[in-house]
């Protein structure tokens, strides 16, 4: 399962990467945070972006086009860190990911 963010993939996924990078400016943020139906209407993100959004299906996200960097706003946004982010898009739990990390002391 590797999916590589290609030229296709970022032509694939341009709109909802602008939408995302936009997450890292302050007034995007809150305005995602407090209507984010909204927010994902006037990006003009079609109903399918909006579902993976919605759920905050990262892997769905990823084979839709989007970028590991842009992703990392939303998680954000969130309050999801990026161990939980990368658990769920290998079908683990966040211990099950932290236990193949070799970090000393992971749950």
């Amino acid at each position: 399962g590797t999916y590589a963010f290609d030229l296709a993939a970022s032509a694939r996924g341009m709109r909802l990467n602008r939408f995302l990078i936009g997450l890292g400016h302050a007034e995007k943020r809150a305005a995602y945070k407090a209507d984010a139906e909204a927010a994902m209407a006037a990006a003009g993100l079609s109903e399918t972006e909006r579902e993976l959004l919605r759920r905050l299906d990262w892997l769905g996200l990823v084979k839709l086009g989007a970028s590991f960097f842009t992703l990392e706003k939303l998680a954000r946004c969130h309050g999801v860190p990026n161990p939980a982010m990368c658990a769920q898009m290998r079908g683990e739990t966040l211990p099950q990911f932290l236990q193949t990390r070799r970090v000393p002391g992971a749950m």
